[in-house]
């Protein structure tokens, strides 16, 4: 690796150029995160404050980290998984906002965690996280931290779930922003990001049609809705899995056919999970699947579809394409996994469109900045920011796509406060 004035560690200082190009692509449909950055340039609100940021290095969250830079944070950058790296964006980073970055594209569990722990030893006062690994790190190994740090932000359904259970267990250290509760991220991010951007990965991982095949959706949250959503206006045939009823009955009301996924496994032809859990397609399962099924992922962590089992079932493991392995079973079958069982959506495609992560990092931005404000008045708990972010964030998206809405009259709002009619 080149020597290079800012300490990091990124696959080549030269691929910036093309990983500028790549940012201010991103900040083209970002128009809510260019207002706030404009404001913050003003307003300096993290003055003196020390970033630390574990997400996907992608060119929207390259966007999100120097805007916060620009309102006077100094940021640091690390992956909050091993693969979705876009190395040129870390470049970028690096050479033109002097940023440090930990991270490259296919790094090992090992270097994974060691960048972690470089954003920890940054000595953070906020945090941006992106399922929970730095948070909970930092309880479990880096409790002199805790004292000092403001509060975090957590991007995803499976960080939430973590710090859930950190609260619960009274060991959470200091507030948190689930950014992922408020409206504008997971009505539009989970269900239209997710959505498209896992079968622009599972087509650009396989280059299989979907039209006329049988996907099964194993979870039916805002992500998985959005999943399904997409599949079925590919043309394909969707089975639903869920372990909620009143999930599962929404499944069954929008048309799809809810099964558990045993019995789904023995119809399937393309899988994806999408619940934030542990093995939810599990050894039993892919086994059973047709021959040349196709699995993949698209909850934050590798665990979803249980590949380290189906391990000790494989006589040879056959990598296909670059996010593609075949899994010849000692059954006789084989079974196709995408992305190595990582997130489908940031390994084979990019991610999230610009547009719907601009109202994500948008409440990311200002989930930072309400925890600054109110330093010393919250309670160690997890957050939801006021819905009047919410309304704000949605008011600046609207009137960036040039999109007019209607104004209540006095008379309505009186009627819609009063009793009388």
């Amino acid at each position: 690796m080149q020597t290079i004035e800012i300490k990091c560690d990124i696959k080549d200082i030269n691929l910036a150029p093309q990983g500028q190009k790549q940012i201010d692509w991103a900040f083209k449909d970002m128009p809510v995160l260019k207002e706030i950055r404009e404001r913050f340039i003003k307003e300096q609100p993290f003055k003196g404050l020390r970033l630390s940021a574990c997400v996907h290095v992608t060119k929207e969250t390259a966007a999100l980290c120097t805007v916060m830079q620009a309102g006077g944070a100094d940021a640091i950058l690390v992956a909050s998984n091993p693969l979705s790296t876009q190395d040129d964006v870390a470049a970028a980073l690096v050479k033109n906002y002097n940023m440090p970055v930990y991270a490259v594209a296919g790094e090992s569990v090992e270097q994974y965690q060691r960048h972690i722990e470089e954003a920890i030893n940054h000595n953070p006062d906020i945090i941006i996280d992106d399922g929970c690994d730095m948070v909970s790190m930092i309880h479990d190994k880096r409790p002199d931290l805790i004292g000092k740090i403001i509060g975090s932000t957590e991007e995803t359904t499976t960080g939430i779930i973590r710090l859930k259970a950190l609260e619960k267990q009274g060991k959470l250290g200091f507030p948190a922003v689930g950014v992922n509760t408020s409206l504008t991220k997971h009505l539009y991010d989970n269900r239209y990001g997710t959505g498209q951007s896992s079968f622009d990965g599972v087509m650009r991982a396989a280059n299989i049609l979907v039209a006329g095949k049988t996907v099964v959706v194993s979870g039916y949250g805002w992500c998985g809705k959005g999943v399904a959503l997409r599949a079925k206006a590919l043309g394909a045939n969707v089975i639903v899995c869920e372990v909620d009823p009143l999930k599962a009955l929404e499944a069954a009301m929008e048309g799809y056919r809810v099964m558990p996924i045993a019995k789904a496994a023995l119809e399937g032809d393309i899988f994806l999970a999408v619940t934030g859990d542990k093995h939810v397609v599990d050894v039993q399962h892919l086994l059973t699947m047709k021959d040349g099924a196709f699995v993949g992922n698209v909850g934050h962590f590798d665990w979803e579809i249980n590949v380290n089992g189906l391990k000790s079932h494989t006589k040879e493991i056959k990598q296909i394409r670059p996010n593609l392995e075949e899994y010849v079973l000692d059954n006789g079958k084989s079974v196709y996994v995408l992305c190595q069982g990582r997130l489908v959506n940031l390994i084979a495609a990019e991610g999230h469109p610009a547009s719907v992560m601009d109202m994500s990092f948008a409440n990311q931005a200002l989930g930072i900045e309400f925890l600054v404000k109110n330093k010393g008045k919250l309670e160690n708990k997890l957050y939801t920011l006021p819905y009047e972010v919410d309304e704000k964030i949605a008011h600046l998206k609207l009137k960036s796509m040039g999109i007019e809405i209607d104004t209540l009259t006095p008379e309505q709002e009186e009627y819609l406060n009063s009793w009388k009619i």
